[in-house]
C-alpha cells in the first residue's frame, strides 16, 4: 500500500495570522525532524489549504497504531522545546486523529490533496466501509491526475498531555478520506462528484466536511538519521 506504515496521525488546524510565518519555520526545522526522529514514525508531510479550511493539514504516517502510544512519543509530547512552548498558543481548531489505514491504493503521495472527514451514521459502518474499499477506492488511482487515495479510521482516544493543555484540547477525528493527485483539477473535481458529501451521505456518512490541499513540505525517517549521521563529531 502506498502509505508507509499500518497506521498514521491525521491533523488539521490553524495557527494566528501573525505567527504563520514564524511556525512554517519551527515546523520545518524543528518539530518534524523532533516527531520523525521517534522510533515508529516513518514521514511527515505538511500541507497547505487551496480551497476551504483549516489552513493547515499534517499526516504522520507510522509502523503501527501503538506507536501513537508509545513512551518515547508520550516523553516528547510531555516536554516540548522551549521553540514549542512559544508556538503551541498559536493554535486553532487542531483536530487530531490517531489512525488505522483501514483502506490505500495507489503509488505514492501527489503534491495535491483533499481531505474528507466525516462519520458512519447509525449502524452504517459496515456498509459504509464495504462501499468505499471494495467498490469506490480502489479504481481511483488508476484515473488521469490521481496517485493515491487512503481510508483511515479513529483507532486511539490520545491522552491528555503537556503540549495539548498549552493549545487547548483537541476535537477526535471519527473516518477521513485523503485523496493525492497530481493535477489539482483532478483532485478537486472529486469534491464535486464521486466523493462529494453527497455521494457519502448517500452511502451512510453524516457530517461530511472537505477541503483542497497542496503539499509544501515533508520528511523521513531516513532523511533524518541520514542528517544526524552527518553532523555527529
Amino acid at each position: 500500500m502506498p502509505l508507509l506504515g499500518q497506521a498514521a496521525m491525521l491533523l488539521s488546524f490553524d495557527i494566528v495570522e501573525e505567527a504563520i510565518t514564524e511556525h512554517d519555520d519551527w515546523h520545518t526545522h524543528e518539530h518534524l525532524p523532533e516527531r520523525l526522529s521517534i522510533p515508529g514514525f516513518l514521514r511527515g508531510t505538511r500541507w497547505v489549504a487551496t480551497s476551504g479550511a483549516p489552513r493547515y493539514l499534517v499526516l504522520y504516517e507510522v509502523e503501527r497504531l501503538e506507536t501513537l502510544a508509545s513512551p518515547a512519543y508520550l516523553e516528547r509530547l510531555n516536554n516540548p522545546s522551549p521553540w514549542t512552548q512559544k508556538m503551541m498558543p498559536n493554535y486553532r481548531g487542531m483536530t487530531r486523529g490517531l489512525c488505522t489505514v483501514a483502506s490505500s491504493h495507489g503509488h505514492g503521495l501527489g503534491n495535491f490533496g483533499l481531505l474528507l472527514r466525516f462519520k458512519p451514521g447509525p449502524g452504517n459502518d459496515a456498509s459504509l466501509e464495504s462501499w468505499l474499499s471494495q467498490e469506490m477506492l480502489p479504481p481511483l488511482p488508476e484515473q488521469r491526475g490521481l496517485s493515491s487515495v487512503h481510508l483511515l479510521r479513529s483507532g486511539l482516544t490520545p491522552e491528555m498531555t503537556a503540549e495539548q493543555r498549552i493549545r487547548g484540547a483537541d476535537t477526535g477525528v471519527d473516518w477521513a478520506l485523503l485523496v493525492t493527485g497530481y493535477e489539482r483539477s483532478a483532485v478537486a473535481g472529486l469534491a464535486q462528484a464521486r466523493l462529494g458529501a453527497a455521494a457519502l451521505e448517500r452511502h451512510g456518512a453524516v457530517e461530511v466536511v472537505g477541503a483542497g490541499y497542496e503539499a509544501v513540505h515533508a520528511l523521513t525517517t531516513t532523511e533524518v538519521t541520514s542528517l544526524a549521521a552527518r553532523v555527529r563529531p
